[in-house]
């Protein structure tokens, strides 16, 4: 299921603690991050580990244009995850809705 930049940006706002990864690289996280935990895409399997406590609670993935979120999405579907929500538009469409 994906969610909206406006949506995230609300929640975001209002300070909600979300599970909210980003699977970027490191060098792009570096230059802009919305406050969400890095884990590239390549080392998300690594880290099941981690998100394992989540499986069934809400977990928020982004990217710079959704592409890498969404697969991340499914691979963590794949793996029995339950409500993995895709940010649609990633980190370009969040950063159109501050101009």
């Amino acid at each position: 299921m994906d969610i909206t930049v406006e949506e995230l940006k609300e929640r975001i706002d209002k300070g909600e603690d979300l599970h909210f990864y980003d699977v970027r690289e490191e060098h792009e996280f570096e230059e802009d991050n919305l406050g969400a935990i890095l884990i590239p895409l390549g080392e998300l399997p690594d880290h099941l580990a981690e998100l394992e406590p989540f499986k069934d609670e809400e977990i928020i993935i982004h990217c710079r244009s959704g592409a890498r979120s969404g697969k991340a999405a499914k691979y963590l579907e794949s793996q029995g995850y339950t409500n993995v929500r895709n940010v649609l538009g990633g980190i370009l469409a969040y950063r159109e809705l501050e101009d």
